[in-house]
């Protein structure tokens, strides 16, 4: 299986303990100070001694401020998908985007059926979540009131609303092949845990997965993968998974990146909970983000250009060997531009959502020279802010042209399924004209993909030796005139032609 080039996070997984509950919170700060990316809480509506998942990530998210949040994962049976979707978006705006959504389609019948949840059947569950995952897009969809139908869950007129501020993610918990399958159609990333997943299962899993996205017309590159683990640190390695030096699990979680696409790694802590976060963050995650940029680093191509690229006659430089230090990064003279229409009658408002969008990028950018800003003021140190910059929409792998899309399919879809409702290629089928445009988007995203990966590689240099501030602040501001000069450029081309070709995705 193959590495899909994901940022790599790192994050801990909480058990709800209502008789503990000071220390589940002690230790959510402690994930968000020492620079963890996330935090999953289990949510087992039916467990008398647990906490309720969702009033602990709100609780959550006002004492943290950096570290996303989720259910990991939401129980399907107890948790009505259009109150989900509600209670997501509402945790997603209340901690400035820092929500993600995992859910599940629901274990442990009995105990399920004892709080009046249904009892289903293993193929009812998964048809349950499908008909889910497609009520919940609908009501993150600004648009008039919307009809879904479905035999275990349904909308009928219901009005969209509140909205997500940043793409919010449906991460599903799969591991037999009909949800495997459900999670490759539909699912922005997959919960799969090493208790129930171990590392010899997951080359079958997630070819299943992937074979799913490409028959549904996607890339597997949309799926974002993260992996439940626990283990023992112990000053001697051994021959089994994660037990033994810290070495030892930077190299075996670093295999799984590379060759199962595994992007994420969240560790559920045991007694000595604090150490283990803390050895987990300060130990492990660095070897492992370094052991990965220098393996993508040694078998990426230098030479060959995109064929679509070289037809359309964009840049032939790889992203990569752009100069960015330039005064015109992006040789704004070569941009193709597609033949504009007098005015007419619009056929939808899609221009302006994307419009919309770009005001939430543009946001981010305007967060990240503030970050920079209060690190070379020496009020925030490098690590936080690349944590921070590491969390944005801008930094989530929706620069490739198809993950892009499969993000503003989040944020714009109305009940459709997102597999066939991409924006791009109904513009290109359309207009023709616009073909060129497209595929320099196209090129013009992985750029900006590279300028953040060299912001994030020098804020990683910055936390080692604080005299690089000057490289930080100086990518930072090239970023900000590619993205802002991109941007411009996508709306010029279009806004006009989303509206009047009625394209509504």
């Amino acid at each position: 299986m193959p590495d899909h080039g994901h940022d790599l996070r790192f994050g801990a997984f909480l058990t709800p303990t209502a008789e503990g509950h000071g220390e589940v919170v002690r230790l959510a700060r402690l994930a968000d100070d020492i620079g963890l990316d996330l935090i999953g809480v289990q949510d087992h509506p039916y467990q008398p001694t647990f906490l309720d998942t969702w009033t602990l990530l709100t609780h959550l998210a006002a004492r943290t401020e950096r570290v996303t949040l989720f259910p990991h994962v939401a129980n399907l049976p107890l948790r009505p998908p259009a109150v989900l979707a509600r209670s997501a978006a509402t945790l997603d705006i209340l901690s400035g985007g820092r929500a993600e959504l995992g859910i599940g389609a629901g274990a442990f019948q009995d105990a399920i059926a004892s709080l009046g949840g249904p009892r289903r059947t293993p193929a009812d569950a998964v048809d349950a979540l499908e008909e889910a995952v497609a009520v919940i897009r609908a009501l993150w969809a600004p648009g008039p009131a919307v009809h879904v139908p479905g035999r275990h869950y349904r909308l009928d007129g219901a009005r969209p609303g509140p909205f997500p501020v940043h793409p919010l993610g449906i991460w599903i918990g799969a591991y037999k092949r009909r949800m495997l399958e459900l999670t490759g159609r539909l699912g922005d990333g997959w919960l799969p845990s090493a208790a129930y997943a171990p590392p010899g299962d997951l080359a079958e899993m997630s070819r299943a997965l992937d074979d799913a996205a490409r028959a549904a017309g996607r890339s597997p590159d949309r799926i974002r993968r993260i992996y439940t683990v626990g283990g023992r640190f112990s000053r001697l390695a051994s021959d089994r998974f994660l037990d033994g030096p810290p070495e030892q699990w930077a190299r075996e979680l670093t295999e799984l990146a590379l060759t199962h696409g595994i992007s994420g790694f969240v560790l559920a802590p045991g007694a000595d909970a604090e150490r283990e976060l803390r050895t987990f963050t300060e130990e492990v995650a660095p070897r492992v983000r370094e052991a990965t940029a220098a393996a993508r680093d040694a078998r990426r191509p230098t030479t060959e250009t995109p064929p679509a690229a070289a037809a359309s006659g964009a840049p032939t430089r790889a992203p990569e060997d752009v100069d960015l230090w330039s005064s015109d990064p992006l040789d704004e003279a070569t941009r193709p531009r597609a033949p504009k229409h007098p005015p007419g009658p619009a056929l939808g408002n899609t221009g302006a959502r994307l419009t919309l969008i770009h005001d939430n990028l543009r946001a981010e950018m305007r967060q990240i020279a503030d970050a920079v800003s209060q690190v070379a003021a020496g009020q925030r140190d490098a690590a936080a802010a690349r944590s921070m910059i590491n969390s944005l929409t801008l930094r989530q792998n929706y620069w490739t042209l198809g993950s892009f899309c499969t993000a503003y399919s989040r944020t714009l879809t109305t009940h459709h399924t997102i597999e066939d409702q991409y924006m791009f290629p109904e513009l290109r089928e359309k207009q023709a004209s616009l073909t060129p445009v497209v595929e320099r988007l196209e090129h013009e995203h992985e750029i900006i993909a590279e300028t953040l990966a060299r912001l994030d590689a020098a804020l990683v240099t910055l936390v080692q030796d604080e005299g690089h501030i000057s490289e930080v602040q100086d990518l930072t501001d090239v970023l900000g005139r590619i993205l802002l000069s991109h941007l411009g450029y996508e709306e010029e081309e279009l806004v006009e032609p989303l509206d009047r070709l009625g394209i509504n995705v």
